[in-house]
């Protein structure tokens, strides 16, 4: 197995030119260990790369196949946020009027000004649950949006912002069913994935829990992980989020634990076909590669004769809302409406917009070079200093256009 994982197999298409991109990919395996992975990339409007290649089962050392899915954690939130922003074109959801307009409960403590786009924008002040659930009710999603209508915010949504890492998506589907009477994953399967044929879900059917590839727990970082980092202050902010993470009362550890119900990123908890059922549309889609990069570049333009959305909507939603030290992270972040932009904790090319998922999932568009990018992967990764397999494959394609930039 140690020799498969090290020069995996890797299938699938590469346009001529593109190979540097399937270097990287097959990289990862021998520098960063990864099992099991998939990419795709569109350029213009065309897929030039569609690969996978190591383990969708690392335990039974099943291979990744073509029609491999793997939960690519808050990649959904993107998805989510097209949702809204096709109900927003459609004159059904006002994103800049009060979100109590269509949820009333919301209005208590003191969030009668909040909008849906504060929400998209991670500015709520409501990124961890306060009360008690059960993991059934968490699940199901309304318990847990009758509990953060009921919270005051931690800041003032005027002033800050902060990573809402899952009650994104139990804010953002409780005011799409208060507008629709639908949820997220049905309004995205209907308006999205089915016309464009996306093998991506929110909110899995029973029938395809077979084809997904269980998540593997990342591997620590070198003790010495830390010596490469010469500047004192980043290397302090780095050890000073570390301690967050490990600290169970602070904000970042309660953001991400959910009352200690749905740890995040977590393999055991989350490779659960109960999970995979439930619509959490921050952070539970669950798709392949090519979905991803298919997704966004239907957002750059017409593919199969479809566009998500109106290039004016587009431009909005991108529009920067958040900037600034992140009230959960404490690192700098930047986001749109729904969208992550470039920053500390996303570092994603310049004029790209996307969203990264924890663990190493990515999918982002970059309208100045019209790339779109889909990366999925089941071995959990990253590090307090970046996540590098996704840093390679950025790195290759900007290698790639640049050389073809020359040569013309």
């Amino acid at each position: 197995m140690t020799e498969q994982l090290s020069r995996p197999q890797t299938h699938g298409f590469t346009a001529p030119g593109f190979e540097p991109v399937r270097e990287a990919f097959e990289r990862n395996f021998a520098e960063f260990n990864d099992t099991g992975a998939a990419f795709a990339l569109y350029h213009e409007g065309e897929l030039v790369v569609d690969i996978w290649g190591g383990l969708a089962d690392a335990e039974a050392e099943t291979p990744w196949a073509q029609d491999t899915i793997g939960i690519v954690y808050s990649a959904t939130k993107a998805a989510t946020a097209i949702v809204v922003h096709q109900l927003a074109e459609k004159g059904l959801l006002d994103l800049d009027a009060p979100v109590a307009n269509v949820w009333p409960e919301f209005a208590a403590g003191g969030k009668e000004a909040v909008t849906t786009r504060t929400l998209l924008s991670h500015r709520a002040g409501l990124p961890a649950i306060e009360g008690d659930l059960t993991l059934e009710q968490l699940l199901a999603g309304t318990p847990v949006a009758d509990l953060l209508a009921a919270q005051s915010p931690v800041w003032d949504p005027s002033t800050s912002h902060g990573y809402h890492a899952l009650t994104y998506g139990w804010l953002i589907g409780e005011v799409v069913r208060r507008a629709t009477g639908r949820t997220v994953g049905e309004l995205f399967a209907e308006n999205i994935a089915v016309p464009l044929n996306l093998d991506f879900y929110i909110g899995l059917p029973s029938e395809h829990v077979g084809r997904v590839a269980p998540l593997v727990a990342s591997t620590p970082p070198a003790p010495d992980f830390l010596d490469a980092i010469t500047d004192p202050d980043a290397k302090a902010a780095i050890l000073a989020r570390i301690g967050q993470m490990m600290d169970p009362t602070s904000l970042l550890s309660r953001t991400l634990s959910s009352n200690g119900l749905l740890p995040t990123p977590n393999a055991p908890a989350w490779n659960d076909p109960a999970v995979y059922a439930a619509e959490i549309p921050a952070a539970n889609g669950i798709a392949d590669a090519r979905s991803l990069a298919k997704m966004y570049a239907a957002l750059l333009g017409e593919i199969d004769g479809i566009r998500l959305l109106e290039e004016e909507t587009v431009t909005a939603a991108i529009a920067e809302q958040s900037e600034g030290i992140d009230e959960v992270t404490m690192a700098q972040s930047r986001f749109g409406s729904g969208f992550m932009l470039d920053s500390e904790i996303s570092p994603l090319p310049t004029h790209a917009f996307g969203h990264y998922g924890a663990g190493g999932s990515l999918g982002f568009a970059d309208p100045s070079t019209g790339i779109t990018f889909g990366y999925v992967t089941a071995k959990l990764g990253g590090t307090p200093t970046g996540e590098p397999r996704t840093a390679g494959l950025i790195a290759a394609v900007g290698s790639v256009l640049e050389s073809k930039n020359n040569a013309q």
